[in-house]
């Protein structure tokens, strides 16, 4: 009897530590689980499975795709991703025309020049990230910034930009509604670095540039002659290439990613410390540095992906122009023919925070 009592009380103290080591070991995998797996609902249905479908993603910035969606908790896709990044929307066009990918982001200008391309380059610009214009502006040097204060005054002068860039674009919408001629200035393209180390000694007197080059230059005592948020349009395109746009299965995945952005864009927003910490992490920023420049660009204008509309193609139309007069392209563009519209209609779907 006194031995069926000992095996039971063993048997009812090993119940409880399994019970125990069970709880914590739940509790273990919760706590380093993703943070959330947010629930998706998207607005456009496909009736056919997506589970065979791999989509190859290049993009010049991972907070406009995959890293802002597992930070989101909505990289859980019912369709493989392969995501790349690449240094530059100009190589995420190079990678799309050699088939490498399948879709991929960048800015305004890189389209342009690759539509020039065999095959027209192998693309089509399908949506829009809406975003923000700041850090993007004309600058002087610590040292000159006491004689230029107009962009009138940069005649004559050591005027560094990022060639065939939105810089240069705006650094000639600037000098043209200043009265100047690109020939009026002594114009000196660089690199983002290179242009950063220039204007800072003073080799250069002013520096046409954007993102971290504007941020550390001010940091080092160079100041704003004039901003390019009023300049350009904030858009930052969707290529993808022609096989991906007329494959169904591959067409409703892409709507589906660019959804998912779409509502990881409004989740960073709700959760600006949490996205702070994810993206300087990755980026090698300090949290706080990050999150004032996130929620300064939000606040100006939110992120997200948008259908394409006239008043894009309008906008592409005068960057072609203006590379045009300064003999950038050797000929002119119809910007209307580097869109694809097949998009439009699920895009609009999307919700708009």
């Amino acid at each position: 009897m006194k031995k069926n009592a000992l095996i039971f009380v063993l048997i009812t103290i090993l119940s409880i530590i399994l019970t125990a080591c069970s709880d914590q070991d739940m509790g273990e995998k919760q706590s380093s689980s993703p943070a959330k797996e947010t629930v998706f609902t998207p607005s456009n249905k496909y009736n056919n499975e997506l589970t065979g479908v791999t989509l190859s993603i290049g993009t010049a910035s991972s907070d406009l795709a995959q890293s802002i969606l597992v930070a989101a908790g909505l990289d859980n896709t019912p369709y493989k991703v392969d995501y790349h990044q690449l240094r530059g929307g100009n190589l995420v066009l190079e990678a799309i025309a050699a088939g490498q990918i399948d879709a991929g982001s960048g800015s305004q200008i890189p389209p342009i020049f690759a539509s020039l391309s065999k095959n027209g380059g192998n693309f089509k610009i399908i949506a829009i990230r809406k975003g923000n214009t700041l850090n993007q502006e004309l600058i002087v040097s610590p040292q000159a910034k006491d004689s230029i204060k107009t962009v009138a005054d940069l005649k004559g002068k050591k005027v560094a930009y990022v060639k065939n860039t939105t810089a240069q674009y705006f650094l000639y919408k600037m000098l043209t509604d200043a009265g100047l001629k690109w020939e009026d200035i002594d114009s000196l393209p660089m690199t983002t670095s290179d242009g950063l180390s220039a204007v800072v000694t003073g080799d250069v007197d002013a520096l046409a540039s954007y993102d971290q080059s504007i941020i550390q230059a001010k940091e080092n005592g160079a100041v704003t002659l004039r901003s390019a948020e009023d300049v350009l349009s904030g858009d930052f395109y969707w290529y993808a290439a022609f096989n991906t746009i007329n494959d169904p299965a591959k067409h409703a995945a892409l709507v589906d990613y660019l959804e998912r952005i779409n509502e990881a864009d409004e989740w960073a927003r709700q959760h600006p410390d949490e996205w702070a910490q994810a993206y300087a992490k990755e980026t090698n920023q300090k949290v706080e540095d990050y999150k004032r420049i996130f929620e300064a660009g939000e606040k100006q204008r939110k992120g997200r992906i948008a259908p394409v509309d006239s008043a894009t193609i309008a906008s592409e139309q005068d960057i072609i122009d203006s590379f045009y007069k300064l003999g950038a392209l050797k000929q002119n563009i119809d910007a209307a023919s580097l869109f694809d519209r097949s998009f439009d209609k699920e895009i609009s779907n999307f919700k708009v925070y």
